[in-house]
């Protein structure tokens, strides 16, 4: 009896102290429920307060931009386990520990993954690169404070295409934008969403398709 007392009470321990690092902050504003957890113990709270205000800050406004019937429910989870920087599934987003360590200046991660979320693609009918490239041209418009995290589009290089998605994509995506026709990107995502996206529509937008648009924005970056 005494063993498994003291087993009991070792389980007991380690299972509030799971809970405790666990522990969900539920954060309501203007509509929106954030909340958040954590399994990493050395979390700075300044951070935490970071992400939890970035969120908010952003979220209304791509939704607001692009998908109004957006969830109103969204969850942060900063993970010791996950290698990588951030993924989004399921209303869900996990942020690794160590790239906040090591970026705490990369605040607009969270713009672009709840970006992610408004996006709801489900299974998309359009490429992979496309759905990277809108997610960091709404970091691009929208973010809090890319300059911090010295994060800016990138200058066109000889190897660039517009398939190499992320930032690359994205400057593609802001140079349309602004010297072609304004609301090019938002109408892309729309038929991305409703899942009647087909390559044609650039042309039916613009007037040109996507390789004749990349090489006007090449020869356009060349002056």
């Amino acid at each position: 009896m005494k063993k498994i007392s003291i087993l009991s009470v070792f389980v007991m321990l380690v299972s509030a102290l799971s809970v405790q690092l666990k522990a969900q902050e539920i954060t309501k504003k203007s509509g929106y429920t954030l909340s958040f957890e954590s399994n990493f113990k050395e979390l700075d709270p300044q951070l935490k307060k970071r992400l939890i205000k970035t969120f908010f800050e952003v979220y209304p406004k791509l939704a607001k931009e692009y998908n109004p019937s957006t969830i109103k429910e969204v969850k942060f989870f900063v993970d010791t386990a996950y290698k990588g920087v951030a993924a989004t599934a399921d209303g869900k987003v996990t942020f690794s520990s160590m790239w906040m360590v090591k970026h705490p200046e990369d605040i607009d991660v969270v713009t672009h993954e709840v970006m992610h979320i408004v996006q709801d693609y489900g299974r998309s009918v359009g490429p992979g690169w496309l759905t990277e490239g809108i997610a960091d041209y709404a970091r691009y418009k929208f973010g809090v404070d890319n300059a911090g995290a010295k994060w800016a589009l990138p200058a066109l290089k000889p190897d660039h295409s517009y398939k190499n998605s992320y930032r690359i994509t994205a400057a593609f995506f802001a140079w349309i934008e602004k010297d072609v026709k304004p609301g090019t990107i938002k109408a892309v995502d729309a038929s991305l969403r409703d899942h009647t996206y087909t390559k044609e529509i650039w042309t039916k937008l613009t007037g040109k398709d996507l390789d004749a648009l990349w090489a006007d924005y090449v020869k356009n970056s060349q002056v």
